[in-house]
């Protein structure tokens, strides 16, 4: 038997414009770029990593900014909303903050299951929430243009859009994840996994909504943790849920594993560490173009063909 999954490791989205992305994620929302590197599968593309400030599973959202991509469709098949957690009494601050950034074209506030909850787009227009919490852990951003007292702690959760919940659920349960509260007006199922940060997948149900299309503002995939040794263990799981996973793919700064859910998502199953420390130090994170040893040979093509990223 594997352990179960914690929550999420990190959520992968398109963009467009890398030096937008770059500041609205650093600058607007206080997050910390701690690592700059290239797609592995398509090195003409950056891949920017956002997080705490050491980079620690639950807090990374990455990108694939793409100059030149078109507006994706946010729609069924796909994680449509990214949550990130803040204390509850910083609400009123990330409204205002939010409100009057030139990059946020609308706030709104509600309440979901007993929370406060603030939604708005990024520039690209991926749907993001803040979520409100009293019991949200310390914060690890010291550098943040956010005070320290109202920085963001890493992922709350994700919701994913589906046009069934069963197949899904069943591999969230198998995942450790356990059903926690439902809305049946707003067709959502929630599931909570056991950890502190990222352990919230709620499953929003539409068997009518249009099927979502890949590019700018939408996201790539959904990275769960899980433990450095059960790679190989959590591949079996996954083939008994009826998927096809990937083998074990070396990411650099962890060790992965893909499997197209049922409802069309894109999970990933990724381990804790190495990290991102492990080729350069934990203060320098970010500053420069990191490429893992298999791409250094082509260094010099790869970042002529790469666009300019002032940081």
């Amino acid at each position: 038997m594997v352990d179960p999954t914690p929550g999420i490791h990190h959520v992968t989205a398109i963009g467009s414009d890398p030096g937008r992305n770059h500041a609205f994620y650093t600058e607007t929302l206080g997050l910390r770029m701690v690592k700059r590197s290239v797609n592995q599968d398509d090195v003409g593309v950056y891949h920017l990593f956002y997080a705490d400030h050491e980079g620690s599973p639950g807090t990374s959202m990455t990108f694939f900014p793409y100059e030149d991509a078109r507006p994706g469709r946010v729609g069924s098949g796909q994680a449509r909303t990214v949550a990130f957690l803040i204390p509850a009494d910083a609400v009123d601050f990330w409204v205002d903050r939010l409100e009057a950034a030139d990059e946020v074209d609308a706030v709104s506030t509600f309440e979901r299951f007993g929370d406060p909850v603030v939604a708005f787009e990024d520039p690209d227009g991926l749907p993001l929430e803040l979520v409100g919490r009293a019991d949200a852990p310390e914060p690890n951003l010291p550098e943040s243009p956010v005070p320290e007292e109202h920085a963001i702690r890493g992922f709350f959760g994700v919701t994913l859009a589906l046009g069934s919940v069963d197949p899904t659920a069943a591999l969230l349960e198998e995942m450790g994840f356990e059903r926690a509260a439902e809305d049946p007006d707003q067709h959502r199922t929630r599931f909570e996994a056991d950890g502190d940060r990222g352990y919230v997948v709620d499953l929003e149900t539409d068997p009518n909504a249009p099927q979502g299309r890949p590019g700018a503002g939408t996201v790539h995939h959904v990275a769960f943790q899980v433990d450095d040794d059960e790679q190989a263990e959590w591949r079996e799981v996954l083939q008994g849920q009826g998927l096809r996973p990937t083998e074990i793919i070396d990411r650099k700064w962890f060790r992965s594993v893909y499997a197209r859910t049922q409802g069309g998502v894109l999970f990933e199953f990724a381990t804790k560490s190495p990290g991102y420390a492990v080729d350069e130090p934990l203060d320098a994170l970010g500053e420069e173009l990191v490429l893992p040893e298999w791409l250094e040979d082509r260094r010099e093509e790869i970042e002529a063909a790469l666009p300019p990223l002032s940081t």
